[in-house]
């Protein structure tokens, strides 16, 4: 008998007969794009339809191969495709589900990617008609509705979602997307929140799921009234905001996995053993090789929770017991997305046979600890545009946390101790932290190593002065609680301050580059009124009185950077240029720091002239300051701990939407023929005929 190879929707005998032929579907299809309708010959037409296996790339194929004009000639006929796939939704017959599923699928697509090229229909009325559109669109989101709340196939729910990721990322600019208007109207938010809350529907949708509720929350939200944020920021069931906080865990954490691994096989590698060779000279370049793709979508899904969602801030202390040490799992875990992850779904291939351990000398983590490491990656390698963007999310996500009071509660809060083992750039003049000596401490602490590491870190010719601002900001924010709620945080602020001194020096001896992209001065500005709200308040929040000692030597120390700065402001400020004011306000901040200096340095000459001292030890220069802090005057300066809280809208709209509009393609390139695959379908289904 003849062998028969199937390829593109042909059947193609290879005996001698030539003549390829075509299977059942693909003649069905071609009977659709003709003018008739297919049914007035064969009643049985649509019924026949959806028993037949579906030609996924056949049937968007020739959507596509049709020009604008074609396409309209046969829209009854595509009309009256897309009201039966509805229809067959509603089937008890599974398979028939399956395959409007998926025909659903393609009609989009196909009928989307036509509209790119072409602007001579509208979509609403190619795919449904304009009469029957809000009819055949109600229908179809009940339909979906019912499938993913119903008991049944864990599958069928699998492809509604595919399909609603499909729907909704069908153009790159989600809120250009009209359909999206129906699906505003005919909310599926409570279903989307029941997969969240039960752990079985979780483990296996949770991603898919979580990825739709943030492309939907960023439909038009600057335009007009979006519920699904309204409903988002109200959600207060404890499963449902827990089940959310899970889904967004797990897929930083096999973020944080892939990367430790691919760090450990590059340490071990012949890459490695050169690089010990020579030194670090390519120390650099060894750390770009090791970078992972960043999941921007989930990022998102954790923004839009954090700054709608109060209740949600709870979730970020909550340990995680589906992803601590435990030895055999009850239920399967978690499907975590595959590499490379950027917005790739999970499949079910990647379900793992335990759940992600932590560190060994880690016996609780949370999500605010593994977005901690998480960002501790993402923000290393700022170079490339996607991890540029990733990096500022991360920073605005803190900015939300950091203004939060229950947030900031938890963060100092002393009964509530980690140690966070955050990545740390690999640097010529540092050696690497060994991980077993991390001291436990309250959460804030990791957040200002994250600040501090960021800072130390980034002082370069592509200077990214925006994350930059929003890093001194977060730091800013927490001193205001700090000072606030009398919080003494044993912490060594040594570091900060050297820090922020170094990036004083860096700013001033770049002056000239950094002038010709930046107001270099809004950032040196924020930096000295750190320092400032540490002279005016820091007796209320240092841990110890010494602290604040150690604050004027530091002060004293670094006088000449302050000098420096000092001088550049005060010539900046006094010509007529661009930099006058900007320069001025940066003069009048440093009143007090420039009395710190001059009232100290006279006293500490003449003590060690009276000692015959050349050169001062640290105690000793401490013993001056204590000394002589009576006699000191400062000026108070009004508004330190004050700061304007985030919003999204005035400030952030043009980055979001440009986020969304990437996250938007990512997703779609992500939902491939593949994935819509119907082999494990059928296989759930074999007991059907």
């Amino acid at each position: 008998m003849a062998q028969v190879e199937k390829r593109g929707g042909l059947l193609r005998k290879s005996s001698a007969s030539k003549k390829p032929l075509k299977e059942k579907v693909v003649l069905m299809y071609d009977e659709i794009f003709m003018t008739e309708d297919p049914s007035k010959c064969s009643p049985r037409f649509w019924e026949e339809l959806f028993l037949m296996k579906v030609n996924l790339e056949y049937l968007e194929g020739k959507l596509e191969s049709l020009d604008g004009e074609e396409l309209m000639k046969i829209k009854d006929n595509i009309n009256c495709l897309f009201q039966h796939c509805i229809q067959a939704l509603g089937e008890d017959h599974p398979i028939r589900v399956v395959n409007a599923l998926q025909t659903l699928c393609a009609l989009i697509r196909g009928v989307h990617q036509k509209n790119k090229s072409t602007s001579g229909f509208d979509i609403i009325n190619m795919l449904m008609g304009f009469d029957k559109a809000e009819l055949c669109m109600k229908n179809l989101m009940e339909s979906l509705d019912s499938l993913l709340c119903a008991e049944g196939s864990e599958s069928l729910k699998s492809l509604c979602l595919k399909l609603l990721l499909c729907l909704v990322t069908v153009t790159d600019n989600i809120s250009q997307n009209t359909i999206l208007e129906y699906v505003m109207i005919n909310s599926i938010f409570e279903a989307i929140l029941q997969i969240l809350s039960h752990p079985p529907s979780r483990r296996e949708h949770g991603y898919d799921a979580v990825v739709l509720l943030a492309l939907l929350v960023n439909y038009r939200k600057y335009e007009s009234v979006n519920p699904y944020i309204v409903k988002l920021s109200i959600v207060d069931d404890e499963a449902t905001l827990n089940g959310m906080g899970l889904v967004i865990a797990q897929a930083l954490s096999e973020y944080n996995r892939q990367y430790k691994d691919k760090e450990e096989e590059h340490q071990s590698g012949f890459f490695s053993a050169l690089t010990n060779m020579v030194g670090s000279m390519f120390i650099a370049d060894a750390h770009e090789k090791i970078s992972v793709q960043t999941n921007e979508a989930i990022l998102l899904a954790l923004y839009e929770a954090v700054h709608l969602n109060r209740n949600f801030i709870t979730v970020l202390a909550q340990s995680h017991p589906e992803m601590g040490l435990v030895t055999t799992p009850v239920s399967p875990a978690p499907t975590t997305p595959a590499t490379p992850l950027g917005t790739t779904p999970p499949s079910s291939d990647v379900i793992s046979s335990v759940e992600l351990p932590l560190d060994a000398d880690v016996q609780t983590s949370n999500l605010l600890i593994t977005f901690l490491k998480y960002s501790s990656i993402v923000m290393q390698d700022t170079k490339d545009e996607h991890r540029l963007h990733s990096g500022k999310l991360c920073l605005i996500i803190l900015t939300c946390i950091a203004e939060d009071q229950y947030a900031n509660a938890f963060l100092h809060d002393d009964n509530m101790n980690f140690r966070v083992n955050l990545h740390r750039m690999p640097m010529r003049h540092r050696k690497k932290a060994a991980d077993k000596n991390l001291p436990c401490r309250p959460l804030v602490c990791a957040v200002l190593d994250l600040m501090v590491e960021f800072i130390v870190t980034h002082m370069m010719k592509e200077f990214p002065m925006d994350l930059y601002i929003r890093c001194i900001q977060v730091v800013h924010k927490l001193l205001c609680y700090q000072k606030k709620c009398r919080v003494r945080l044993h912490y060594t602020w040594r570091e900060l301050w050297s820090a922020l001194i170094n990036l004083l020096k860096f700013l001033m001896s770049n002056e000239t580059v950094l002038l010709a992209k930046h107001n270099i001065f809004t950032l040196a500005l924020m930096i000295v009124n750190l320092f400032n709200m540490f002279i005016t308040y820091g007796d209320t929040f240092l841990p110890t009185p010494s602290s604040y000692d150690e604050l004027y030597y530091e002060i004293i120390r670094m006088h000449q950077s302050f000098d420096n700065l000092y001088s550049m402001v005060l010539r900046l400020s006094t010509n007529a240029g661009q930099w006058k004011e900007a320069a001025s306000k940066v003069t009048h901040a440093l009143v007090n720091i420039r009395a710190i200096i001059n009232h100290f340095n006279p006293k500490i000459e003449s003590y060690a002239a009276v000692n015959h001292i050349s050169q001062l030890s640290e105690e000793q220069v401490l013993e001056v300051v204590r000394a002589n802090y009576d006699t000191l005057t400062l000026k108070l300066q009004d508004g330190l701990d004050q700061y304007e809280r985030y919003s999204e809208q005035h400030k952030e709209a043009a980055f979001f939407k440009e986020l969304v509009r990437s996250i938007s393609t990512n997703v779609r390139r992500n939902l491939a023929f593949h994935t819509l695959s119907q082999e494990v379908l059928l296989k759930e289904f074999s007991t059907i005929s």
